[in-house]
């Protein structure tokens, strides 16, 4: 982890315009605040083309977003399509309410804006995996596909199980826990925080278990309980080897990054089976055509898609500790 600079690197300061109108206040605070602490230079984009083009005449500034989720990952997806992900660390101000920054809370940005202001100032980057896909798209969270009916979720255990595992290149893979073991309790976080308006982090939530959680709050908060084209048969590989064919219907599948690694999750349709997870470095899905949705943005339909895990694939800049 590399602590950047702010004395020395000006900041890039992206004003999402959809904040400005759903909190013009907290980005007033923001904005100060950031121009109080560092040499900023402050860009109100109206649209994706706007933010193109000052990423592009950045130079030297390190970009800071005052957004939701949706204008991290635009950010994000424009430095990885530039190429200049792996060396520029980005920052995040979120604006907005649960869950439209349920992916910032995953992983671990203050909800406060002062708070979230402060740790771009004097917090330290953190590099975090990714999955990008064989469409040039990343997913920083995590991603899930639905069943009919857009899946269930189910009760959780109240001890994690291990879930079937399956052979990669002839050795088989040890045994990881369900991606849905404690997946309502962190629904319930999530929900409670909208209900309440509380921008809060949980304290017990450390950097450690804030990455481990950050795929299931996506997959599991307000947003993903959403109705969404249902996809039944589904031919689902792991590095080649096949972990569900189209003959198996399934009731959802699941995937994210895990410690450099895709950890692929298939729950079968309409059975009590353990569901089958396998660790790999690509993750293929095809079949008719299905959505799925990605750091709870709805992608579709398509018919066949790959991702490919990548270890520390950008900096993100946290609160110290």
């Amino acid at each position: 982890m590399s602590a950047p600079d702010s004395t020395e690197q000006p900041l890039l300061v992206v004003i999402d315009p959809v904040a400005r109108r759903v909190d013009g206040e907290s980005v007033r605070i923001a904005k100060d605040v950031l121009c109080g602490g560092a040499v900023a230079k402050i860009c109100f984009p109206e649209g994706p083309q706007d933010v193109e083009r000052a990423l592009a005449r950045r130079g030297r500034r390190r970009p800071v977003v005052i957004g939701d989720d949706r204008a991290l990952l635009r950010v994000v997806q424009l430095l990885h399509q530039r190429r200049d992900l792996p060396e520029v660390p980005v920052s995040l101000v979120p604006v907005g309410a649960l869950p439209a920054v349920s992916l910032a809370r995953a992983l671990g940005v203050p909800l406060g804006t002062v708070a979230a202001s402060r740790a771009v100032l004097d917090g330290a980057e953190r590099r975090l995996d990714a999955l990008v896909d064989d469409a040039g798209g990343m997913v920083l969270g995590g991603l899930w596909i639905p069943g009919p009916g857009g899946g269930l979720n189910p009760p959780p255990d109240p001890q994690p199980k291990p879930v079937a595992t399956a052979e990669l290149n002839g050795s088989p893979v040890a045994p990881v826990m369900a991606a849905t073991d404690g997946i309502a309790d962190v629904a319930d976080v999530t929900e409670a925080a909208a209900e309440s308006g509380s921008g809060d982090h949980q304290s017990w939530w450390s950097p450690a278990a804030r990455t481990a959680r950050s795929a299931l709050t996506l997959l599991t908060g307000p947003a993903a309980r959403h109705q969404l084209p249902s996809c039944t048969r589904l031919r689902v590989e792991a590095d080649g080897v096949l972990l569900v064919d189209l003959d198996e219907p399934v009731a959802r599948v699941g995937v994210r990054a895990v410690d450099g690694q895709a950890e692929v999750t298939v729950h079968a349709y309409a059975t009590t089976d353990a569901p089958v997870s396998a660790l790999a470095e690509r993750v293929s899905v095809s079949g008719p055509s299905f959505h799925y949705r990605a750091d709870n943005v709805l992608t579709g339909p398509v018919r066949t898609r790959t991702w490919s895990a990548r270890e520390g694939a950008w900096g993100l800049v946290l609160p110290r500790g």
